[in-house]
């Protein structure tokens, strides 16, 4: 209907008019109304009535005009047979404003007896307006609606000021209650308000109260259908969509979320035919309606019409009616799936250009699939297109890197830890100045032999500066390459090589480290700098040796531990004043007793202890030597003595990983399971890919402080990258026994059987260090009760 009042302002009255007028009329089954974002394509364009109804398939129309002065309306409609030309019924009302709701009933009652339909007395109560008889309501609503459908943030918090605006006026209006819980529903599937949670609580409260005024509204069926979904209860889901599509027999949005709901559940084939019924009942279709059709039609492996869908898609987000990132990211899974590779890493850039932050955690939450390998189908296609896993981590407040691997350019691959070590000296003496922000060991090397590109390295890390490098090991000489480079924007910041005799080696690393630095503007005092450059050993092989031994070190297991203490008992043979050497054959005693390779547990304690010592004595500021030396004091149970040390350890290397679990490690056992939690977590940071060792004792952090939710995702989190890690499976069975979760708690404890069929509690009591008995007695007392012996 025409604005004809003058005032442009007042065009939300004709659009208003217009729009109720097609709602009642789409409630009658026994007819096909064409919705209202496809009529609404002709408003403000002179048409005429032969082209409306060849582009919308139809046969009539209905036109008219609306003109406000004052308390006063006029309004006009005619309906014409568009394909004789004829008018059928013409009329004009003059009426007081407040009666324009009589006046819409009277005109849809007319164009019923016009086409000469026989109405049940239902339908007829049907057609009947039940909304708000409160013109200042009605139109806060016919605002709200207007912004509402853009489905942007700021749009929706504005459609919902109106609608709130319009139940104050009317409390009694179940249509403005529904579209106002529809927006709350929109902040938690879109993530646009602080918590999901609260938002979607507040649609389903404001859902059933619409539904307790009104429970023939179609619109309110579709809503609770989408709060079905969101609770992924299909079943419910289905009936609401049936219901919604029942009361509004020509509601295309009705359709279409029932399509949408069908997707989810599986139900490609019908998902396909309920959103095509809904783009045939609005031609002029809103953009999201591709949306969902390009999704059914990839689930069912038609890729070329999802492709050209989503194209029509991408047309429409050119033109500010649809958010372009989700059609990008569609477009790359589509193009995965089609084998066109370059297309789809193309798409995957723009949706990280768009949104830097975007991740497949996003899409994981905004996934509701009943079968979880619709949604692997999916993130698998995301994934190969270069869509990242997780969103970047947020960069510290000082300057952060992260020291990639050192590629070993030697023709003998065995010289492999020659490369890996020079990394983890760089990496260590960066780690001990407080003014940067270092990247651990165990995360960087996760990066290893991988063609990886720095911006993601910074991105996945949460770091501004990315090192990388090359050794090439060749008789007595050695080749160094190494470059600076800002992940951000890929600008390399410094870029050097070297070219030494092999016993330089150590002035090499000591070079690199320095030129990092003032590369990062970094300004050391000369007790900093001094602890950047450390007191190792100037004898090469000896420093060889610990490399080696590191290397087997790291295996964690027997065979490894007994290589690695041969390899730290010859360095220290080469060098008996080499501090590091120390402390790493230190640790292999210790690794005895955890792994059970030891005759005697005490003289295995005895001699770490000894070793220790040994190490601080020969360089009282390496921290590792602390943080050890405070694992073994835990295990003799003298625990301020432990916390000490790893105060100690942190207060000498603020960067250090190690240092900081070790602290963590020893306060949870300390009964100050916060503070360890805190530590853990901040030792994650700066280890972002954590070992599991670092993830399990976080899990039995949260457990000792009562965290059991925590507890159960962080162990979850660890079996689902090592399904047979025992330690984790053990956590999970105490804590689902603390909550009385008897089955899932035995069924935990036989997966520990199962690792270890000769498990004992007896001898992992004597392995557990609480300073509280209580917390002792609990935590076996509950894998009692899980069925372990």
């Amino acid at each position: 209907f025409d604005n004809l009042s003058g005032d442009p302002d007042q065009g939300y009255l004709a659009d208003g008019f217009t729009e109720n007028i097609i709602t009642a009329l789409s409630n009658i089954p026994v007819m096909f109304v064409i919705a209202r974002n496809s009529t609404f394509t002709y408003k403000g364009k002179p048409v005429k009535v032969q082209q409306v109804a060849e582009e919308l398939g139809v046969r009539y129309v209905l036109e008219g005009s609306v003109r406000k002065a004052g308390d006063r309306i006029r309004i006009t409609a005619q309906l014409i047979d568009a394909i004789k030309g004829h008018h059928l019924w013409a009329e004009r009302y003059d009426r007081d404003l407040k009666d324009i709701f009589a006046i819409q009933d009277e005109i849809t009652l007319k164009i019923c007896n016009a086409l000469q339909m026989e109405l049940t007395s239902g339908e007829q109560a049907r057609l009947w307006h039940k909304g708000t008889k409160n013109l200042e309501a009605w139109g806060c609503i016919v605002k709200g609606n207007a912004l509402f459908v853009r489905f942007a943030k700021g749009d929706n918090a504005k459609a919902r000021d109106l609608y709130e605006r319009a139940v104050k006026i009317d409390p009694k209006d179940a249509f403005a209650w529904t579209m106002l819980a529809w927006t709350h529903w929109v902040d938690a599937f879109l993530g646009y308000s602080e918590s999901r949670a609260d938002s979607f609580k507040r649609a389903v409260e404001l859902a059933k109260k619409a539904l307790s005024m009104d429970d023939t509204l179609s619109d309110v069926y579709a809503l609770l259908g989408g709060i079905s979904l969101f609770q992924r209860q299909y079943e419910k889901a289905i009936a609401a969509g049936e219901k919604s599509i029942a009361l509004g027999p020509n509601s295309a949005t009705s359709h279409v979320l029932f399509g949408y709901t069908m997707t989810y559940a599986g139900r490609f084939e019908e998902a396909i035919a309920l959103i095509k019924k809904g783009m045939r009942l609005t031609p002029h279709c809103p953009a999201f309606y591709l949306n969902h059709l390009g999704r059914a039609y990839f689930q069912t492996g038609r890729y070329q019409e999802a492709l050209a869908t989503y194209k029509q898609l991408l047309e429409s987000s050119r033109k500010g009616e649809f958010n372009p990132l989700p059609v990008h990211l569609n477009l790359a899974a589509t193009y995965i799936m089609l084998g066109r590779e370059e297309e789809a890493r193309a798409h995957a850039a723009e949706v990280l250009r768009i949104n830097p932050n975007f991740s497949l955690e996003w899409v994981h939450k905004a996934s509701f699939y009943k079968d979880s390998a619709h949604l692997e189908r999916s993130l698998d296609a995301l994934r190969k297109a270069g869509v990242p896993e997780t969103p970047p981590l947020p960069l510290p407040d000082k300057p952060s890197i992260a020291v990639l691997p050192f590629v070993n350019m030697s023709d003998d691959p065995k010289q492999e830890y020659f490369s890996d070590g020079m990394t983890e000296e760089i990496i260590t003496a960066l780690s001990k100045t407080p003014k940067l922000f270092v990247i651990a060991r165990n995360s960087t090397f996760t990066y290893k032999n991988k063609p990886t590109k720095v911006q993601k390295v910074g991105r996945e890390l949460g770091v501004k500066y990315v090192l990388e490098g090359s050794v090439r090991k060749a008789g007595d000489k050695v080749r160094v390459t190494a470059q600076l480079v800002d992940a951000q924007t890929g600008h390399h910041l410094w870029a050097e090589r070297y070219d030494r005799d092999l016993k330089d080696i150590f002035a090499v690393q000591d070079e690199i480290t320095m030129k990092i630095i003032t590369a990062l503007q970094v300004k050391l005092t000369e007790g900093e700098a001094a602890r950047v450059y450390g007191r190792g050993t100037k004898n090469l092989e000896a420093y060889l040796k610990v490399l080696q031994g590191g290397d087997y070190a790291s295996r964690f297991n027997r065979e490894g531990n007994a290589l690695a203490q041969k390899m730290f008992e010859e360095a220290i043979a080469l060098d008996p004043e080499y501090a590091m050497a120390y402390w790493r054959l230190s640790a292999t005693h210790l690794m005895d007793l955890i792994f059970g390779s030891t005759k005697s547990p005490q003289q295995s304690l005895e001699q770490a202890e000894e070793l220790a010592y040994k190490s601080l004595a020969l360089d009282g500021a390496l921290a590792e030597a602390h943080a050890l030396l405070g694992r073994i004091y835990l295990t003799k149970e003298q625990y301020e003595k432990a916390i000490e040390e790893g105060e100690r350890a942190l207060s000498l290397d603020p960067n250090s990983h190690i240092a900081q679990y070790a602290l963590a490690f020893t306060l949870s056992y300390s009964g100050r399971s916060e503070e360890a939690i805190a530590l853990y977590k901040k030792a994650i940071r700066v280890n972002p890919i954590p070992p599991s060792s670092l993830l399990t004792l976080l899990g039995s952090a949260y457990r000792s402080a009562g965290r059991y939710e925590e507890a159960i995702s962080t162990y979850k989190n660890v079996l689902h990258r090592n399904p047979d890690n025992l330690l984790a499976h053990l956590g999970l069975a105490s804590v689902y026994s603390l909550l009385g979760r008897k089955e899932d708690a035995s069924a935990e404890a036989a997966e520990v059987l199962r690792i270890d069929p000769k498990f004992s509690l007896d001898y992992l009591a004597k392995g557990i260090r609480y300073k509280n008995q209580a917390d002792q007695n609990l935590m076996i007392g509950s894998l009692r009760k899980a069925g372990l012996k």
